[in-house]
């Protein structure tokens, strides 16, 4: 359990940005990404917005005859993890013009992959249900099942760069994705990979998930006139989460791995925390005692102190319930430095994109991290009483950024929280 973890490569596939480079211009301006939904056709649906991935061309990344046979939330996993082998060096080039073949640059069986998914291709569910109940069973899609499963994606890009250390599909619900890196972590740190392809991909913009969304009444409504100001974490106005998609990927190494090639390594991966509320299906422990302690053991993890910490991306899903119980697991789990910690919630710009969220922030506190910035809370304009921390309201800031940590909370209870610090000998 002594070998250190760093980050080589990042992907991403998001409402605001289908690139690294293009997510972290929009995290910078806060720009959001949240409009009217244009995946169906919402009438009779009192809610009406999304954030949705916009202009998302899979066959940038994979062929087009892969691309065929795999759900959204797979195309976007694929993606992302093209781009996070690129940067990351671990992608062989072959033939006299450079190209760039599909065999990873490591030990196939000391290579893994961790993925977070909360719901499987829910696209493909909607529409095999819609031909079975009107059209009967010989209608529906051949290739239903394996497409509509959760641990497709992980499969898929096993298949596609030939690796064959483990291959798994971690599912807690909204802290899929930072519960995914906590698994990656350990892999190597255990000495089972060297290398680990990990995050969290999501793509449930579907007139099912908008509609059980909307029956739990945890989805925002008020905003249909101004979608980009629907996402308010920790404002006193907000009135629930909007619902997004989208894919965050690393690759992560044992540090002597990445040493041994001449990676580049973008920021260490310190520590991961895990723990369940036992509390509520929906609802998180209004103490905050839960998440606190994931909080506590993720620090713990990374051999952290809580005033080494300068930045926290929040779950911050703007709900009612959400945003002042995450206040109090702070506070639970920092104590004073609670009040000197800059936090933000990006979901404010990127939606709540399920599993997708914890692959994404992830790699937003890293960006923070090599850019010495706080991203913000994008309308935060009447802050909530009972939210009363420094949740970096409207616009960017600037800052050393030496440690930065990224909580999610799931359905069921899960808190997931993972730990990046920047790198040093």
């Amino acid at each position: 359990m002594n070998k250190r973890v760093v980050v080589t490569g990042l992907g991403v596939v998001s409402p605001i940005g289908n690139s690294v480079e293009e997510f972290e211009t929009s995290i910078k301006a806060g720009k959001s990404g949240i409009g009217p939904i244009t995946a169906f056709d919402t009438a009779g649906f009192e809610v009406t917005i999304a954030a949705e991935v916009k202009n998302f061309d899979p066959s940038r990344w994979i062929d087009k005859k892969d691309a065929r046979k795999m759900a959204r939330f797979t195309q976007f996993a694929a993606a992302g993890v093209a781009q996070a082998l690129t940067q990351a060096g671990l992608l062989e080039t072959t033939g006299a013009d450079g190209g760039v073949s599909r065999r990873i640059k490591s030990d196939p069986e000391k290579t893994g992959i961790v993925l977070g998914n909360g719901i499987g291709g829910y696209e493909i569910v909607t529409e095999s249900f819609h031909k079975l109940f009107y059209n009967g069973p010989r209608r529906m899609l051949p290739l239903t099942i394996p497409l509509m499963i959760g641990n497709e994606a992980a499969g898929n890009i096993s298949m596609l760069y030939g690796t064959k250390g483990p291959a798994y599909t971690q599912v807690t619900a909204c802290a899929s994705g930072t519960d995914a890196l906590g698994q990656a972590l350990d892999l190597i740190r255990s000495g089972r990979c060297e290398v680990v392809i990990s995050g969290g991909a999501e793509a449930c913009v579907v007139p099912f998930a908008i509609g059980g969304f909307q029956m739990l009444k945890a989805l925002s409504s008020k905003r249909s006139h101004e979608p980009e100001k629907a996402s308010r974490p920790f404002d006193a106005d907000r009135d629930g989460f909007v619902l997004g998609e989208g894919a965050g990927l690393l690759i992560l190494e044992s540090l002597e791995h990445a040493k041994n090639r001449g990676a580049p390594i973008l920021a260490e991966f310190a520590g991961y925390g895990a723990s369940a509320d036992a509390y509520h299906i929906t609802a998180p422990d209004p103490t905050g005692e839960g998440g606190g302690r994931a909080i506590k053991l993720a620090l713990a993890d990374a051999g952290l102190k809580p005033e080494q910490l300068q930045y926290y991306n929040a779950h911050g899903t703007s709900t009612e319930i959400n945003d002042p119980t995450e206040t109090k697991m702070i506070k639970y789990a920092l104590g004073d430095h609670a009040y000197k910690l800059k936090i933000s919630s990006t979901k404010s710009m990127t939606g709540h994109c399920i599993a997708g969220s914890g692959g994404l922030e992830a790699i937003t506190c890293i960006l923070a991290i090599r850019g010495g910035y706080f991203p913000p809370t994008i309308n935060l304009e009447n802050p909530d009483p009972a939210c009363d921390l420094d949740y970096v309201p409207n616009k960017i800031q600037y800052g050393a950024v030496d440690a930065a940590a990224s909580g999610s909370l799931g359905f069921g209870g899960h808190n997931g929280v993972v730990v990046f610090r920047k790198y040093t000998e």
